[in-house]
């Protein structure tokens, strides 16, 4: 017999629903022998590009998809009565499916998003698919799981095949397919009674059956984990929903709290479930999904130098001219060897990794801030080790003066011949002309070219260990604040955790508190000899522990603005940032890079303004004196 495929996975992008990050993902799959696994979070591909690098040094084909949410009515309907939303699996075929998945999953997030949720009517789907992507559905809170207990006499079997036959005609007739789940049928009979029904809808219209888990976590043992974050996302405690379920109360996500099968299943679990066709049919699926490569090497945009100059030769021009200003006259001129040995090198580092043009692009940004007369900052972090930097403008330390290393700034040595790593440069502007700088990048570049992005906030150690003692329940808010003061910012220890991470492997901040502050945090937990967690909570301590980097929410990072060549919708799912309704690029930061985008730190920071203020009033003072 063929062994199943996962095709129905949920990551932690399924934001407080999904609790496995992607390497997790990837060791469960090579636990029980799977030779490729679908991403299928909700309403997001965002997490597809890690899920795509990570399988892939593991040597297991990965398949990209989306669970999208489906309306009744037109998406863009934004009445109450529309609200209510349906399940629906898409999977790419191959690139221009991947392609047609993030212009979906863009609609779906910016132009129909209300009520919190991206959407899509079946209509919509239309717009978008074509026979590059796979699609299927059965599953309870399925689209089709809504057709069939809304006619529930005898006109449920012809509605079913009228489903079946419209979405054949927007997928092909080979790329649609049924779905059963009953990796919790014992404990959910609706389970079994949806996948009898959806049974008899394939056999009537000749469609084929697929088998799911729907995996939001990895293991059994996980659930217990993952009902943490659905408390969360309900804002409420175990006890509650504990009491609801006794109770026989309706609980949303209820089965979540009821039962542990929502893992991805062994081999042996989904064929003591399935029959031999439902499991073959994964495998047919699998062998329709091509793989494809989706990451590029950083693609610059074209940068118009004076008189069609080329980049390399101009970015050379401008440090003549720094030369000039900065180092003739101002350096002994026996020291002027150490500057020209450097500046050789470094140029020919970043002609040889085709950089100019992003030089290029960041002393035109800095220019831009101070014709404006606002106040750059001097530069920091290690771009200050960069002698061009500090020659065209764009840094205001002399690194050679202050021993700066090069390399620490950009090693070639990262490069491989596929991709190209980026130096980092951050360009800190007052913040309140932060946007005006940004607006000046979009009407330089393109409006669709250029976007700020969104960023992921995970749950980190004492936010972790707060959250597992709030919904246990059990005690009281000073005692906990008592208990989670004693583990540290990450910012705080971020070199220990490094160091950490580079002995073992992995670093947790609850882990290093445990370490570090042992008399502080013994009252409650204490590493034993055998190198346990021992102590009243040590069961607590372990459980957050899991939880560190767990994402959690997501927002607009601060600082972050990618560059495309082309249009980013064309590259990567774009969102809506809720608080101002603009679009920005739906992927962090790596990822965007990992995509061929190119990505500019641009940091508001509030004491240049006042820096500015105070000289703005003290060149008025010296007028009026005058």
């Amino acid at each position: 017999m063929n062994q199943y495929i996962p095709l129905h996975v949920h990551s932690h992008y399924s934001l407080l629903d999904g609790l496995s990050k992607p390497a997790q993902i990837a060791d469960r799959c090579l636990e029980i022998g799977v030779k490729s696994c679908a991403i299928t979070d909700h309403g997001t591909i965002s997490g597809c590009v890690q899920f795509y690098e990570t399988m892939k040094k593991k040597n297991i084909k990965p398949i990209l998809g989306c669970e999208i949410y489906v309306c009744s009515q037109d998406s863009q309907i934004k009445k109450p009565e529309n609200a209510k939303l349906s399940h629906f699996l898409l999977l790419a075929k191959n690139k221009a499916g991947w392609d047609s998945l993030i212009q979906l999953v863009s609609y779906s997030n910016v132009e129909s998003r209300y009520y919190h949720k991206p959407r899509v009517s079946l209509d919509d789907l239309q717009q978008f698919i074509d026979g590059n992507t796979i699609g299927f559905c059965g599953h309870l809170g399925s689209t089709l799981a809504n057709i069939i207990q809304k006619n529930k006499d005898n006109s449920v079997i012809k509605e079913g095949c009228e489903f079946v036959a419209r979405m054949q005609s927007v997928f092909g007739k080979d790329n649609f397919f049924l779905e059963a789940q009953l990796m919790d049928r014992e404990n959910n009979p609706e389970q079994q009674e949806m996948t009898d029904m959806v049974r008899s809808i394939a056999e009537q219209s000749n469609c084929k059956m697929l088998c799911t888990p729907d995996a939001h976590y990895c293991r059994q043992e996980d659930s217990i984990d993952q009902r943490i974050l659905l408390c969360n996302n309900l804002k409420t405690t175990l006890i509650d929903i504990n009491k609801k379920c006794l109770n026989n109360e309706k609980v949303p996500m209820g089965a979540f709290f009821t039962s542990d099968n929502y893992h991805i299943l062994s081999q042996e679990e989904i064929q003591d479930l399935h029959s031999p066709e439902e499991i073959e049919t994964t495998n047919l699926i699998d062998s329709m999904c091509e793989e494809y490569d989706i990451l590029s090497a950083p693609i610059l945009p074209p940068y118009d130098c004076p008189n069609n100059a080329d980049p390399a030769e101009y970015l050379r021009e401008l440090c003549r001219q720094g030369w000039k200003k900065k180092i003739a006259n101002d350096i002994p001129k026996e020291q002027h060897q150490a500057y020209v040995d450097r500046i050789k090198r470094e140029l020919d580092v970043l002609q040889g990794a085709g950089l100019s043009s992003y030089f290029l692009t960041v002393v035109d940004i800095v220019d831009y801030v101070r014709n404006k007369n606002w106040l750059p900052g001097p530069g920091r972090g290690s771009a200050a080790g960069c002698l061009v930097s500090y020659l065209i403008g764009i840094t205001s330390i002399d690194p050679i003066k202050y021993n700066l290393i090069f390399e620490r700034f950009y090693n070639s040595g990262r490069n491989t011949k596929d991709r190209v790593s980026m130096p980092d440069i951050d360009v800190d502007v007052p913040i309140n002309k932060r946007e005006d700088v940004i607006s000046y990048i979009k009407n330089k570049y393109g409006n669709d070219k250029v976007s700020q992005m969104i960023t992921y906030n995970t749950m980190k150690g004492r936010g972790a260990l707060k959250e597992v003692l709030r919904v246990y329940g059990n005690i009281n808010f000073e005692e906990m604040n008592r208990i989670t003061k004693n583990i540290p910012d990450e910012a705080k220890i971020a070199d220990e955790l490094q160091e950490m991470k580079e002995i073992t492997g992995e670093s947790s901040i609850i882990r290093w508190a445990l370490e570090n502050n042992v008399d502080r945090l013994k009252e409650w937990c204490y590493i034993d000899e055998s190198g346990q967690l021992a102590g009243p909570l040590s069961k607590r301590f372990e459980q957050a522990m899991r939880l560190e980097g767990t994402k959690s929410n997501q927002s607009k990072h601060a600082a972050g603005v990618v560059i495309s060549s082309s249009p980013l919708r064309d590259i990567c799912p774009m969102v809506l940032d809720t608080k101002n309704k603009q679009q920005i690029a739906g992927m962090e930061m790596q990822d965007l890079e990992a995509l061929g985008m190119i990505k500019f730190d641009i940091l508001g920071i509030a004491m240049l303004d006042k820096i500015m203020s105070i000289s703005e009033h003290l060149f008025k003072g010296d007028t009026d004196d005058s």
